[in-house]
C-alpha cells in the first residue's frame, strides 16, 4: 500500500504507467479497429489483421521487431485520416471499449497514488488520440504518447513525429521531472514490457505488471517487485481500494454531511415542537 502522504516541502513526485497490459488488459490502439471500421476508416481486411495483431500482443510474442513492424503497418494504415473524425470516433466508443478492460488492481494503484499526493502520468506507445481520453477516463495528470504528422487537410501524412517507446519514454520521462520538479529517485514507474526497461530504471521504485518472459527475467535479477493484475472491472463497478477519498473528495463529503445533519437538526427541532404543542 502506498499510505504516505508526499511531504510537499520535498520535491514533487510521480508515478508513470505503461497503458497497455498494465492499466488496460489489450493494445488501446488495436481495441479500436472495430469502431474505425464502421466508421469507414479501414476495410474488413484490416479488422482481421489487427484482430491477429491483437492476439501477438496478448500472447506476450511482440518482441522489438514485431512491435516495429506493428508500428510501420498502423503508420501505413492511417495514412489519409481525418483527426477529427479519429477523435470523435474514439469519444463515442471509449467508454464501452475501454471502461471494460481496465484492471481494477491499476484504477486502485492509482487512486493510492494520487492519494498519496503523487502525479500520475500515463507513457504509451498508442497514438496521442487514442491514449490522451483513456488518460482522462483515468483521472492521470499528464499523458506521454507517440504522435503522428497531421497535414494541412487535417488528415495524418502516416508520418511520426514522436515515437514514445523504448529509450524515448525514459527521456520524456526525465524531461518531465526536470520541468515539473519531479525527484526521480523517489518516482514510481510501472510497465508490463522488457522495452519499458528504460523506463523503468529511471525511476527509484519500479514495478513489473504481468511482465513478459524478459521484463520477468529483468525483474527478478534486479530485485523489481513483480505485479499480478488480472481483473478488468468498469470503473463504476469498483468498490474503493481504501475508504479515504482523494482531498477534493473529502471536501465533498464533509459538506454533504453538514447539510445532512442540519437538515436532521431542523427535523429533530420541528418535531420536538410539534410534540410538545
Amino acid at each position: 500500500m502506498l499510505w504516505d502522504v508526499e511531504n510537499h516541502s520535498m520535491p514533487r513526485t510521480a508515478a508513470f504507467f505503461d497503458l497497455d497490459k498494465t492499466v488496460i488488459a489489450k493494445s488501446s490502439t488495436l481495441t479500436f479497429s472495430k469502431s474505425f471500421y464502421q466508421g469507414g476508416l479501414i476495410n474488413r481486411r484490416a479488422v482481421l489483421r489487427t484482430a491477429y495483431a491483437q492476439f501477438v500482443f496478448l500472447a506476450g510474442g511482440a518482441d522489438h521487431d514485431q512491435m516495429e513492424r506493428m508500428r510501420a503497418y498502423l503508420s501505413a494504415l492511417c495514412r489519409g485520416w481525418n483527426v477529427q473524425q479519429v477523435k470523435e470516433i474514439v469519444a463515442e466508443t471509449l467508454h464501452d471499449l475501454i471502461d471494460p478492460i481496465i484492471y481494477d488492481e491499476a484504477a486502485s494503484l492509482i487512486e493510492e497514488h494520487h492519494t498519496a499526493g503523487r502525479d500520475v502520468v500515463i507513457v504509451s506507445t498508442s497514438g496521442a488520440e487514442v491514449v490522451e481520453p483513456i488518460g482522462e477516463l483515468l483521472g492521470a495528470d499528464r499523458v506521454v504518447a507517440t504522435r503522428m504528422v497531421v497535414g494541412d487537410d487535417g488528415c495524418f501524412t502516416g508520418d511520426v513525429e514522436y515515437y514514445a517507446y523504448g529509450p524515448t519514454k525514459a527521456e520524456a520521462i526525465r524531461e518531465l521531472a526536470e520541468s515539473e520538479g519531479y525527484d526521480l529517485s523517489r518516482c514510481y514507474a510501472y510497465s508490463d514490457s522488457a522495452t519499458d526497461v528504460p523506463m523503468l530504471e529511471s525511476v527509484g521504485n519500479p514495478h513489473a505488471v504481468n511482465p513478459d518472459r524478459a521484463l520477468r527475467r529483468e525483474a527478478l535479477a534486479r530485485g523489481w517487485p513483480i505485479l499480478d493484475f488480472h481483473r478488468p472491472v468498469r470503473l463504476k463497478q469498483r468498490i474503493p481500494a481504501f475508504s479515504v477519498p482523494p482531498r477534493p473528495a473529502l471536501v465533498a463529503v464533509a459538506a454533504i454531511g453538514a447539510a445532512a445533519a442540519t437538515a436532521g437538526l431542523v427535523w429533530y427541532a420541528n418535531r420536538r415542537r410539534a410534540t410538545v404543542a
